[in-house]
């Protein structure tokens, strides 16, 4: 019988190189937005090492190298690789630092993050994507991530304060409780604006406890939900 041979370890990786080849060229076309010519080469690694097509609906893995946004269920998307990416760039990650998620979805780029040697605490609002989500860390050796389900917006004070915040959903404004649990000289990333587009941002807390935010350039995110 002929038929397609399934995929193995070798063709998913051959996938994989591709993916990281598509976003750093995605990462030079827009270098000027960035600041800067190339991924953190530590970022680079993570991309090529943590197996993305475990962390989308099982029917979609083919599709998870693509440099597109992928449906995971409950009107909610995986972004594309490239922005995910440079969402985790914008970060700067240390090895250590401890960050907080909100908005954990399927996992992926709470892997990447742990991959990066980041201590790890993510909120998720809709329980199937938790309950998910700890189950494939786990499964693929990022046991260490901790996942709570509620509103990322509120934070998680029991763990603060955290070197890093990224938020995977959109805001007109960063939400109070994540900038107070930013530690000073800490960065919070996230799409700030309104339904339609946002524009990527840095958010950076001084030392004085002061705000600036960088607009680096314009994404589409669904809503931050919070609850009432």
């Amino acid at each position: 019988m002929g038929g397609m041979k399934p995929l193995g370890e070798q063709h998913l990786a051959l996938f994989r190189r591709h993916m990281v080849e598509i976003v750093d060229m995605h990462v030079e076309l827009a270098s000027e937005e960035i600041g800067k010519e190339a991924l953190d080469p530590r970022l680079r690694t993570a991309l090529l090492r943590v197996q993305r097509h475990l962390f989308v609906p099982a029917q979609l893995a083919l599709a998870a190298y693509q440099d597109t946004p992928l449906p995971i269920g409950f009107d909610k998307t995986v972004s594309q690789p490239f922005i995910g990416a440079l969402m985790l760039d914008l970060l700067g990650l240390a090895p250590g630092d401890r960050v907080l998620e909100v908005g954990t979805g399927l996992g992926y780029q709470a892997a990447l993050m742990a991959e990066m040697g980041a201590e790890l605490w993510s909120v998720e609002i809709v329980e199937e994507f938790a309950n998910e989500a700890l189950m494939r860390l786990r499964a693929f050796g990022y046991g260490d991530v901790q996942v709570r389900v509620g509103d990322g917006s509120r934070g998680w004070p029991e763990h603060a304060p955290f070197d890093r915040i990224l938020v995977t959903a959109a805001a007109p404004a960063p939400p109070e409780a994540l900038v107070e649990q930013l530690r000073p000289g800490g960065r919070l990333v996230m799409p700030l604006g309104g339904k339609d587009v946002q524009q990527l941002s840095v958010i950076e807390k001084g030392l004085d406890g002061g705000v600036a935010t960088r607009a680096v350039m314009p994404v589409r995110f669904t809503r931050l939900e919070t609850s009432a």
